[in-house]
This record gives C-alpha cells, sequence and structure tokens, in this order.
C-alpha cells in the first residue's frame, strides 16, 4: 500500500492498512495508526502523531514548523485523532513550546487552504472552511463550523455548534450556539439550523435563545447577565455551557 515512489523514513511508525500515494513525504519521528489514505506530495513531518482513519489530501503539510519567534526548537507534536479529512494544501503547525502540543479530534473536516497555528486545540465535528486561517493557541469546540475566510485572532476561543459567517475577523470570543457576522464581527443569531439537526430539543433551543437574550439585550454587566440566567432560564447542560463559556472567557466576548 506504500508507493516505491513515496518517501517514508525508515524510523516511521505506520499502522494496518495504510495507502501511502506516490511523492507523498513521511518523515522521522512520525506514528500514524491505521487506515488512513496519505494523497500524492501531502507532507506528514516530524512531530505527526495520527490516529485512524484519516485522509490527507494533495499538498497538505502536518506538523509544520511553527511560525513563532518564541520557538526555540522544541520537540512538539501534531496530535490528530480519527476519521479527519484534511483538504488540498491545508497546513497544520506543531506546538511551540515543549509539552504544548497542536491537537486536533475527531471527524473534522479540513477544508482546502486552511492554516491552524501552533498550540490551537480542535475539538470533534468541526469544518475548518476554505482558506480560514487559526492563529495561535485558539480553541475551536466541538461541532463549530468557520465557513470561508475566516481569521481567527490569537488566542480566541469558538464555542460549541457556534457559526462564523466568511470572511468575517474576530479577536474576542464567540460563545457556544451562535451565528457570528459582520465586519467587525458581532452576535447575529441562534444558530437554530445546527441545533435542530443535531437533535437538540425545541424547549432547550427556546431557553438557549432566552439565555442570549438577557446576554446581549438586557443592557447590563456582563456578571449580573449570568446572574440573571442563572435565576431565570430553566438550566440544563446547554445553558451551563454558555455560563461556563462566557464567565470562563479572558478576552471579552463579542458584541
Amino acid at each position: 500500500m506504500i508507493s516505491p515512489l513515496a518517501y517514508v523514513d525508515p524510523s516511521a511508525k505506520l499502522g494496518n492498512n495504510v495507502t501511502v500515494h506516490p511523492f507523498a513525504y513521511i518523515d522521522k519521528n512520525v506514528v500514524i495508526g491505521d487506515d488512513n489514505v496519505i494523497m500524492p506530495y501531502a507532507s506528514l513531518m516530524s512531530g505527526t502523531r495520527m490516529g485512524n482513519g484519516n485522509t490527507v489530501y494533495q499538498g497538505a503539510v502536518v506538523s509544520a514548523v511553527p511560525q513563532d519567534f518564541s520557538f526555540k526548537g522544541d520537540d512538539t507534536c501534531v496530535i490528530i485523532g480519527n476519521n479527519n479529512v484534511i483538504r488540498e494544501n491545508a497546513v497544520i503547525t506543531r506546538g511551540s513550546h515543549k509539552d504544548h502540543d497542536t491537537m486536533v479530534g475527531n471527524g473534522n473536516f479540513i477544508m482546502q487552504g486552511v492554516r491552524i497555528s501552533h498550540d490551537v486545540e480542535i475539538g470533534n465535528g468541526c469544518i475548518i472552511g476554505n482558506g480560514s486561517q487559526i492563529s495561535g493557541n485558539c480553541k475551536v469546540f466541538d461541532k463549530a463550523i468557520l465557513t470561508s475566510n475566516v481569521l481567527m485572532q490569537g488566542n480566541t476561543r469558538l464555542g460549541s455548534y457556534s457559526l462564523v459567517q466568511g470572511g468575517c475577523r474576530f479577536a474576542k470570543d464567540i460563545p457556544p450556539f451562535v451565528v457570528a457576522a459582520h465586519d467587525p464581527t458581532i452576535f447575529y443569531s441562534i444558530n437554530t439550523k445546527i441545533l435542530e439537526y443535531d437533535g437538540i430539543q425545541e424547549t432547550v433551543i427556546k431557553h438557549i435563545a432566552q439565555a442570549y437574550r438577557i446576554l446581549y439585550k438586557a443592557n447590563t454587566s456582563r456578571d449580573d447577565a449570568l446572574q440573571r440566567i442563572k435565576e431565570q432560564v430553566p438550566q440544563s447542560e446547554f445553558v451551563e455551557m454558555i455560563l461556563d463559556f462566557v464567565s470562563t472567557s479572558k478576552l471579552g466576548i463579542i458584541s
């Protein structure tokens, strides 16, 4: 399953049923699991750790050296889970410092030309759209969506089930379950269609909407809004996700 026209370092560890197409490059210090497909001209550089069932398309680079002036050559990794699709010319950069790796979970779709920078953490079931850029030390929670050409600036977080419309750039956190849009990027609506598609009950969606009305429309401080949500909105794991995300935001949330 490994083309003689591909380069695979003798020290690389490949699992069962791995397909490596011609002109792919697999460096030293690479470990990948079973049932992976590495397309022509894809590069798995030193520090790649990959689970099972992933497909890496043409021209993609996994575990590139960080573009970070603080990087001093530490032996870091990109750790990728299972069943991810990494499309053409995407670049995933490894961590900048020892014990700080770049993490990609399971079942993500990373489209062409995406850049995932050093020390980023991507959850499960996310979609990272064409040409989007995720700067260093960002975190994307489960089932979040960046549409095309989004710029996620350093140290920001994108909450679960949230969607950022094309061309947006943001330097503050985007909380879970929302649609973010416009320039500058602001709260636009609840991401109702995705919540319904994932089987979230209508009553719970109404409670999420109620929480965001308080957060964005009550014309009060963040702390007071969070207290009102605790008192006025029926509690569930989804409302708790909002409370936890907003209360732990270091950069603040979008307007």
